[in-house]
């Protein structure tokens, strides 16, 4: 089977690892060897930046 192409970009990704602060793991290390609980922080994260660009464009 194929790569599965992510939905974020590489770009949100980092900025997120920032964030989060796993961005040297990721950088030193790749992203398999960031922890389970760091993804999901990192994906429920993105999600809440995907509701909130949603909702100001709903109050528009």
């Amino acid at each position: 089977m194929g790569r599965r192409r992510g939905i974020m970009s590489e770009q949100l990704k980092m900025e997120l690892a920032k964030e989060l602060g796993i961005y040297d793991t990721v950088k030193n290390e790749g992203w398999g060897s960031i922890t389970t609980r760091d993804a999901g922080n990192l994906v429920k994260r993105a999600i809440q930046i995907a509701e909130e660009a949603l909702a100001k464009q709903n109050t528009k």
